[in-house]
């Protein structure tokens, strides 16, 4: 939308920046800003300040009465990117409505929320995290939380993206907390108290919030959300090896590694943990260390027939003909129908042809 030609309205105050930059900028781009509503104010911007000065009801019959007059209604961090003066923050395809019905949040509501820039984004297209805040954002609504309690409490911490990582919880109309492995605390950080062991709801969340991340392709937030997990609970060997998983698909094969050794510290008979760290070995050349692990997995399952083709395919590339046969003989044992399958016959069928004898010519 060009500003040109636009006359703007502010109510409440900027917090962000200060207004007299902001109105020389609206005018260099001959635009008009002015205080208050006139006839002719389009657009009206509704700065994050009218939190500290309106109460709930007064800040939502605001609302009501501008939408009604037609007005286009903007917030604080929506009017900067307008302006060029703040950036966009990378942009997702989600539409405003299907946050809306997978999070199960009313559209006013919604839209108040997204008044007082409580997402990511200010409109649509919405991003993946918008869809996580808003899902935290209807779980504390249904505990009884106000909206308005919520986004003067986001802005306590910063970005307003890193409340993606933490477990959010209402602790009535007007107050929201975090729960860490530290206990609960303001949005800004300040401990309250002690809570000792989390409750193993919050714990589910966040792991279903770490899954979902990671169907979704997102791997390095799911990658947050699984390490938030673990500094609440240490012992999950399958949040570790997941975070694993996560690391190595974001291209962090160190830290990958150092979380599959992780899960096989929790839990030593991890097949599928050292099956992984053998791949990454591989792929890193360390070809000592893959064997081993490799070995490792078919020791505690036998049948893991993954486990048995690429501890061949190793030996066959170290030349080490004979434990090659040996291993894809043992896969044919496990699969006789697969591609790969085929792949292990030539294998065992090109190992003989050169144990043949040669004959003169």
């Amino acid at each position: 939308m060009a500003v040109a030609g636009q006359t703007f309205g502010i109510v409440g105050g900027l917090s962000a920046f200060p207004r007299r930059l902001v109105a020389r900028e609206v005018e260099r781009q001959f635009g008009h800003l002015r205080r208050g509503v006139t006839r002719q104010t389009t657009y009206l911007v509704f700065g994050r300040n009218l939190l500290a000065k309106s109460s709930e009801a007064e800040i939502e019959a605001r609302f009501d009465a501008e939408h009604a007059a037609g007005r286009w209604l903007v917030s604080e961090n929506g009017f900067l990117r307008l302006l060029g003066l703040m950036s966009v923050p990378v942009a997702s395809a989600l539409t405003r409505q299907s946050l809306i019905d997978q999070a199960k949040l009313s559209p006013r509501t919604f839209d108040l929320l997204s008044l007082f820039d409580a997402f990511e984004h200010d409109s649509e297209p919405f991003s993946f995290r918008d869809l996580i805040l808003a899902r935290k954002y209807a779980e504390l609504i249904g505990s009884g939380a106000n909206w308005s309690a919520i986004v003067r409490s986001v802005h306590r911490s910063g970005q307003v993206a890193s409340l993606t990582a933490l477990s959010l919880h209402s602790g009535g109309p007007d107050a929201i907390y975090a729960r860490s492995a530290e206990g609960l605390s303001e949005l800004n950080g300040q401990l309250l108290f002690d809570l000792g062991t989390p409750d193993d709801a919050a714990l589910e969340d966040l792991f279903d919030l770490a899954e979902e991340a990671e169907a979704n392709g997102d791997y390095e937030e799911a990658a947050t959300f699984y390490q938030r997990y673990l500094a609440m609970d240490r012992t999950d060997s399958v949040a570790a090896f997941n975070r694993a998983n996560c690391l190595k698909a974001a291209g962090r094969e160190l830290d990958a590694a150092h979380d599959y050794a992780r899960a096989i510290k929790l839990d030593p008979s991890f097949v599928e943990a050292w099956f992984n760290l053998a791949g990454l070995m591989s792929e890193r050349g360390r070809l000592d260390a893959a064997r081993r692990h490799l070995r490792k997995a078919i020791a505690l399952d036998g049948d893991y027939a993954d486990a048995v083709f690429n501890l061949a395919k190793l030996e066959f590339d170290a030349g080490d003909l004979g434990e090659a046969r040996r291993w894809w003989s043992r896969y044919l044992e496990l699969d006789s129908d697969s591609e790969w399958a085929r792949t292990a016959e030539r294998g065992v069928q090109y190992v003989d042809l050169q144990g043949r004898p040669r004959t003169a010519g």
